[in-house]
């Protein structure tokens, strides 16, 4: 049966219309299609840089059947206050040894002080009454509460005992919360932190200022006395503002703390190190040096070994290169944006070979059904129908050990698997329709 003569047209007027779209994608600063957003690669840690962080978990309070429960949570509660405090694509993982718990974060762009701020304490809110009826009785001076809040440090509870206040703690816990929230306060317009209890907390906050009027209810994050404001009147709306020598910085960390709950172990930290965001661009620079390297070394091969089918195969490849890289720029957009790191641009050059790979079946098998006096226009046919099964089912074991990869690895191991997909599945694509294509309208 004679193919329709319009169809490669087609298909080329198409193939034209995303190389054009390729190019503007991946051209610098752009912001396509009137997306405000501009258009960039999301670095993970090993290219942007940031911070890496193993604490331990401190076990000698859980038992022993509950312990990988109790790590799995502190996991949890890690990713919640990071996901609540908008890094992206973060990296959490646990690690068990003989009697010995850790949990290994790494943030992209995000230093040292900032991650300990995220993660380092167990934000484990109380309430405590005393019988002092100023704040003064219980710090120094007002102005050492602002800088002790600015710097998240204050009193300790020992410290307040010392000082013959006779603290007790009350039974209004963080668990008590519904939520908390960022806000100002109308008349300074300095941040503040918002309390709103639930039912049973309201009840108790409200038991709990009623009979405190004019005393002082300490506010207590992890052993450390955050604020200590006087009650005037009883509060039965089960709402609460802790205010204070709060930047803004300072109390967005405190909410996503109180938000995200309490660890339910504590953590001591063990290493903490900066990857240099210097480091990351010049392995980078070598990564894509290599990448581009490869890749003419590919073409030169192309052209020598195939003539024009080489031509053809490598105007696909160029193609395929530059769609790759717009599903990179393109995921951003998502909250589920494709991270590229050093493992990830590893993958993307693998898959080049892979897609040069499919080319050479092709062009092998055109080889042998010219020698047998086929023309050019069945060859190719026959060529690329015949090769196609090879194509597929090698592919497809290739996918197969790519969701393999990224079920049961983690990090950079996930990394490259899902970068060596996408790579796979666009080969496919470059292979079958655009080599096809150009090799139609040549032999035409």
């Amino acid at each position: 049966m004679r193919k329709n003569p319009g169809s490669p047209r087609v298909l080329l007027f198409f193939i034209i219309v995303l190389y054009s779209v390729a190019i503007l994608i991946n051209l610098p600063q752009l912001q396509f299609l009137h997306v405000k957003k501009v258009l960039s690669f999301r670095k993970g840690l090993d290219l942007a840089g940031g911070t890496s962080l193993t604490y331990k978990a401190n076990m000698s309070g859980i038992d022993k059947d509950k312990r990988n429960d109790a790590l799995n949570a502190a996991k949890t509660v890690i990713e919640r206050r990071i996901n609540l405090f908008g890094v992206s694509e973060p990296l959490i993982q646990t690690a068990i040894g003989k009697n010995d718990y850790r949990i290994i974060v790494e943030l992209p762009g995000i230093n040292i002080t900032q991650a300990k701020n995220i993660i380092g304490t167990t934000a484990q809110l109380s309430f405590w009454e005393t019988t002092a009826t100023s704040s003064a009785v219980l710090v120094k001076s007002k102005s050492d509460v602002e800088m002790l809040i600015a710097t998240q440090s204050a009193y300790p509870i020992s410290v307040v005992q010392t000082l013959g206040t006779n603290p007790k703690k009350t039974n209004l816990t963080g668990r008590d919360l519904r939520e908390t929230s960022v806000a100002f306060d109308p008349n300074t317009s300095k941040p503040q932190v918002q309390l709103n209890f639930t039912s049973g907390g309201a009840k108790k906050f409200a038991d709990i200022t009623k009979r405190n009027v004019n005393k002082i209810v300490a506010i207590v994050l992890d052993d450390m006395v955050i604020e200590a404001p006087r009650v005037n009147q009883s509060i039965e709306n089960g709402n609460a503002v802790i205010t204070g020598g709060f930047t803004y910085d300072t109390a967005k960390t405190l909410s996503t703390q109180l938000n995200a709950g309490a660890l339910p172990v504590p953590l001591i930290p063990l290493q903490q190190h900066s990857v240099d965001p210097t480091l990351g661009s010049a392995s980078l620079q070598k990564s894509l040096f290599a990448g581009f390297l490869g890749f003419a070394i590919i073409v030169i091969f192309m052209m020598v070994l195939y003539g024009k089918l080489g031509i053809a195969a490598s105007l696909a490849l160029t193609l395929y290169a530059l769609l790759v890289l717009s599903v990179f720029k393109l995921s951003t957009l998502t909250p589920y944006g494709i991270t590229l790191t050093l493992s990830g641009i590893a993958g993307f050059i693998l898959s080049i070979g892979m897609a040069v790979d499919a080319n050479i079946l092709i062009f092998e098998r055109m080889k042998e059904e010219i020698r047998l006096g086929k023309s050019k226009e069945l060859a190719l046919d026959l060529g690329f129908s015949r090769a196609w099964s090879s194509i597929r089912d090698s592919n497809i074991a290739t996918l197969i050990t790519c969701a393999v990869l990224y079920n049961f690895g983690t990090g950079m191991v996930r990394g490259f698997a899902l970068v060596l997909a996408i790579g796979v599945l666009v080969s496919m694509f470059s292979a079958i329709v655009v080599t096809r294509t150009l090799l139609r309208i040549v032999y035409k």
